[in-house]
C-alpha cells in the first residue's frame, strides 16, 4: 500500500525540484545593489508590500523626469491648440480694425464731397476717380481686418489639434515606459512571506534577471514521494495522506493533488514484466498552511494513507 512504498524517496520540498515554489525576486534591468531591507535575513518573515531591496537608479530617474518634461511640454502645446489667440493680441487686431472703420468712414465722406464738387464743376472727374479708389481700399482694409479678427479667436485646424494630441499621447508613453523601467529596479514583497535566501549585499552588481531574494510564501511547502508503478493505481487526487518526520511531533494531514502522468525512470530499451517495477510516479500532496510550517524544505518524511497506522 501507499504507506509502504514511500519510505526512500519521500521528501518535503518546495514546489518544483526542491525549490521551484519559491518566489524568485529579480530586476529586469542591471544595477548595483543600492539598498537590501533590513527584514532580508534569512528566515525572516516580510509583509506583503514590504520593501525588500533597491538597485541603483540615477539614470533611470534622470530619464524619467527629462520625459516628464517631455510630456508636459507636449500637453501644453496639445492645450494651445485648443485656443484662440491670446486677449492682449486680439485686442490689438479689434484696435486696428477700428481704426480702419474709421479710416472708410472718412474716405466715404471724402468721396461724398468730392463727388458733390465734381457735379458743380469745380473739381476733375479724376480727383472722383481718386476719392473713389481711397474709399474701396478703406473698405478692403475693413474686410481684411475683420477676417483677421475671426482668424484670432479660432482655435487650430482640426489636423493640427490632433497632430498635438498625438504627440502628447507619445510623449506620456515615453514617460510610462521610463517609470516603469525605473520600478524594476526595486521590489515589494508580492505576498506574506519567508525569506529563503538573499543573494547579493549592499553595493554588489546585479545582472539583468538575476534574482536578489528568494522568498517562500506561506502554504508552499509540499510533500514530494514516488510511487511505484504496481502500486499506481491504489491512489488518486483528493486522497488523503498523513506524512511524518523526525521531530515533528503528530502527524500532519495532508492531500494529493498531483499525480505525474510520465514515469521518472524508464528502462533503456523496452518494458517487460522484470523491468516495470522500476517504473516510479511522482506525487505531490499539499499539507494545510499551518501545518506545513512544521516541515522544511528537503526534508525526509514517511506518506501514509490517512488512517493507517
Amino acid at each position: 500500500m501507499l504507506g509502504d512504498i514511500a519510505l526512500v524517496l519521500a521528501f518535503v520540498v518546495v514546489g518544483g525540484l526542491f525549490a521551484a515554489a519559491e518566489i524568485a525576486l529579480v530586476s529586469l534591468r542591471a544595477g548595483q545593489v543600492n539598498r537590501l531591507a533590513s527584514a532580508n535575513r534569512r528566515g525572516q518573515t516580510v509583509a506583503k508590500d514590504a520593501p525588500l531591496f533597491a538597485l541603483d537608479s540615477t539614470s533611470e530617474r534622470a530619464a524619467r523626469e527629462e520625459a516628464a518634461a517631455r510630456a508636459a511640454s507636449a500637453r501644453a502645446q496639445a492645450d494651445n491648440t485648443d485656443k484662440g489667440r491670446r486677449r492682449d493680441e486680439v485686442a490689438v487686431t479689434e484696435a486696428q480694425l477700428a481704426q480702419a472703420h474709421a479710416q472708410a468712414a472718412l474716405a466715404a465722406s471724402e468721396l461724398a464731397r468730392t463727388q458733390q464738387l465734381v457735379d458743380q464743376k469745380f473739381l476733375s472727374p479724376s480727383k472722383r476717380d481718386d476719392a473713389r479708389a481711397a474709399a474701396a481700399q478703406s473698405q478692403a482694409r475693413v474686410a481684411e481686418l475683420a477676417a483677421a479678427l475671426r482668424v484670432a479667436r479660432l482655435p487650430a485646424r482640426a489636423d493640427e489639434r490632433a497632430a498635438a494630441d498625438a504627440l502628447a499621447a507619445a510623449a506620456r508613453s515615453a514617460l510610462a515606459q521610463t517609470q516603469w523601467r525605473e520600478q524594476q529596479k526595486q521590489q515589494t514583497a508580492p505576498v506574506d512571506a519567508l525569506v529563503a535566501d538573499t543573494f547579493f549585499r549592499t553595493g554588489e552588481w546585479v545582472n539583468a534577471g538575476q534574482p536578489v531574494v528568494a522568498l517562500l510564501p506561506a502554504g508552499a511547502v509540499r510533500a514530494r514521494f514516488f510511487v511505484p508503478e504496481a502500486e499506481l493505481g491504489a491512489i488518486k487526487l483528493g486522497q488523503a495522506v498523513e506524512l511524518r518526520c523526525d521531530g515533528c511531533g503528530a502527524p500532519i494531514a495532508a492531500k494529493i493533488d498531483f499525480i505525474a502522468t510520465r514515469a521518472e525512470y524508464t528502462p533503456p530499451v523496452i518494458y517487460s514484466n522484470a523491468q516495470r517495477s522500476r517504473l516510479v510516479f511522482m506525487v505531490e500532496a499539499r499539507p494545510d498552511v499551518k501545518d506545513g510550517a512544521r516541515l522544511k524544505p528537503g526534508q525526509p518524511i514517511d506518506v501514509r494513507p490517512a488512517g493507517v497506522s
